[in-house]
């Protein structure tokens, strides 16, 4: 009986360490799961990944902050440049309109496009931007062409930047890591730290602000499969920094480089609409020549002088931008955003900022005489004169081989 009673007494205190020890690991583990929504110590709200659909800024709207805190915001506007509290204000996977045109909507793109590594640079970013550009990424990027996202952090000096990012990223379900500059560097050496670390058949580089819209990655790797050498760049819509409203942009316009690899915006031209038939949807193509002379076999060269200075001409070498020229819709002669000038008779030809307006910078070529009419004088564009061996002018036309020019295309792509 005493024994009955002790096998008892055992068996109540196992019972106890079980349910006790059930409890411990159902505590933590709820405990874990809540860390995995709300990391500790993240500036801001912690909240923003759980908010409704009908809260601040869905849908792109912009936020409205109440008069009684317009002091707070404007303080919390001076750590980023931006309305801060607007932005915290705001879920991290916000949604945004689709603004692609109908035509875009339809578009079907292989299945075997190359896949992408998405490499984001950041210094001192806030939380909630920088978490939005990431979550943008991967809630609109199909999976099967997103390689990873590379995190290139500038040597930022804020704490929740560093192993509080790291353990946010690592719960992300698409590979994301962090790399870490040795000492602040700029925004060209951390891309190209970033781009020596992807894995990726192609690299997309984005800012660490801003949001990626439905159907965004397709067009831009659809591209490149057709052409590998291509660079593209999209179009880059606008987020205000007062109110975080998205506004889209127009595809009118698109974003480019100019032989200085200065980042420029350029209106789509009327030949292009032309050529395209209305159809909006078609990627715009830029026509650029070599302009040879017959005669000496050399070639029209910017030389890399400025506005105010002589064209020249040069041994064709077909290396650089210098020697590339277009002949537009307008009859322009443009390189970059200088047109060909003369503005007296048997004068040199200048280089200057085009204004559109015709006049000295309106040229006629005749595809069959091989001619180039410089329309105001009526002469025709001709070699360099023994007076100045590098600089073309024009003269009273005569047909002979000196006056022949050969406009020869090269036919690139849009960075579009």
């Amino acid at each position: 009986m005493r024994r009955f009673a002790y096998c008892k007494v055992v068996l109540a205190t196992s019972l106890v360490w079980v349910m006790l020890d059930m409890f411990i690991l159902l505590y933590f583990s709820e405990c874990n799961k809540c860390d995995d929504k709300k990391p500790r110590g993240l500036p801001g709200r912690d909240d923003t990944m759980s908010r409704p659909r009908d809260g601040p800024g869905e849908g792109g709207k912009p936020v409205v902050i109440p008069k009684e805190q317009q002091e707070k915001m404007k303080e919390m506007f001076k750590i980023n440049q931006f309305n801060l509290m607007a932005s915290e204000m705001i879920a991290l996977n916000r949604s945004l309109p689709d603004v692609r045109l109908e035509g875009c909507k339809n578009k079907l793109y292989p299945d075997n496009l190359p896949r992408t590594s998405v490499v984001i640079v950041f210094h001192n970013e806030a939380w909630t931007t920088l978490l939005r550009t990431v979550h943008s990424v991967i809630d609109r990027s199909p999976h099967t062409l997103l390689e990873e996202i590379v995190l290139v952090d500038d040597a930022s000096e804020r704490d929740f930047l560093k192993q509080q990012l790291e353990r946010y990223v690592r719960k992300l379900e698409v590979p994301v890591r962090v790399v870490r500059m040795e000492q602040r560097s700029g925004l060209i050496r951390a891309r190209l730290k970033g781009a020596s670390l992807s894995t990726g058949q192609v690299i997309t580089f984005l800012d660490a602000h801003c949001e990626c819209t439905t159907g965004w990655l397709e067009p831009l790797l659809a591209r490149i499969k057709q052409d590998r050498k291509t660079v593209v760049c999209p179009i880059i819509d606008v987020i205000s920094d007062d109110t975080f409203e998205y506004m889209a942009g127009s595809d009118m316009t698109y974003g480019g480089f100019n032989w200085k690899l200065n980042f420029r915006w350029y209106p789509v031209p009327q030949r292009e609409m032309d050529r395209r038939k209305g159809d909006r949807t078609l990627p715009v193509r830029w026509v650029v020549h070599t302009i040879r002379n017959v005669e000496t076999n050399q070639c029209l060269d910017n030389m890399a002088r400025k506005e105010n200075e002589k064209v020249g001409i040069f041994n064709c070498h077909g290396m650089g931008g210098n020697q590339v020229f277009s002949y537009t819709a307008n009859k322009e002669i443009r390189t970059d955003d200088l047109c060909l000038d003369v503005s007296k008779l048997n004068g040199p030809v200048m280089m200057l900022k085009c204004h559109h307006l015709k006049g000295n910078q309106l040229w006629e070529y005749d595809p069959l005489k091989l001619t180039l009419i410089h329309v105001n004088s009526n002469q025709c564009l001709d070699k360099a004169s023994e007076e100045d061996s590098q600089v073309p002018s024009v003269r009273d036309c005569t047909h002979t081989r000196s006056q022949q020019w050969l406009l020869r295309n090269v036919t690139l792509p849009e960075v579009f």
